[in-house]
């Protein structure tokens, strides 16, 4: 894993999964490189005679063989940390599907060594919890999926019910609408 700077208020972390079983049973080509140390993901385009590779350089890059709670202590610790502080945080997983996101952020939750993000964080914030003192904490989470523009709350217990999105561009907030409660978020004005 490459080490980027602590104080950004943004980070782009990026796990590559191994090829999974029918990738192998149909001899996929691994086309995808990945230089931890400086935190580079080369994509080698299989369809050229040559090693013409393109690099994107992030905050981190995880190879195959990482290990969840090595992504969870860089990535999402320090913001956990700072969420029990007051802060807002969030965790954006994205990729497209079978990249890999859904073991990322759940992992298997009864087994320590593949534990997602999710039941880290959890764990992590309910840890704290129980060790402070002269302390309230109101916790609220929020885990929604957003795909082919349609959003779902998978919390909800029925998540194939659709959430609604509405913007206003005259203001900085974004409204989702959820019909057991709207939930106003403020827009980053970048």
């Amino acid at each position: 894993m490459s080490i980027g700077k602590k104080s950004e208020a943004v980070k782009v972390v990026v796990r590559c999964r191994p090829l999974n079983k029918k990738e192998e049973a149909t001899n996929q080509e691994r086309i995808v490189e990945v230089d931890v140390r400086l935190g580079q993901v080369s994509v080698r385009n299989p369809k050229s005679s040559g090693r013409l590779l393109k690099s994107f350089t992030f905050d981190a890059v995880y190879d195959v063989g990482s290990k969840q709670n090595e992504l969870y202590d860089y990535a999402c610790k320090p913001l956990i940390d700072s969420v029990l502080l007051g802060f807002n945080g969030t965790i954006f997983a994205y990729g497209q599907t079978g990249t890999g996101k859904t073991y990322t952020m759940e992992g298997v939750p009864t087994d320590p060594e593949r534990r997602g993000v999710i039941p880290n964080s959890l764990q992590h914030i309910f840890t704290r919890i129980s060790r402070s003192q002269n302390q309230q904490y109101l916790v609220r989470v929020s885990y929604i999926e957003i795909y082919q523009e349609e959003i779902r709350d998978l919390l909800c217990k029925d998540s194939n019910k659709k959430l609604e999105l509405k913007e206003n561009p005259e203001i900085s907030y974004v409204c989702v609408i959820n019909p057991s409660r709207i939930e106003w978020k403020e827009r980053c004005n970048s």
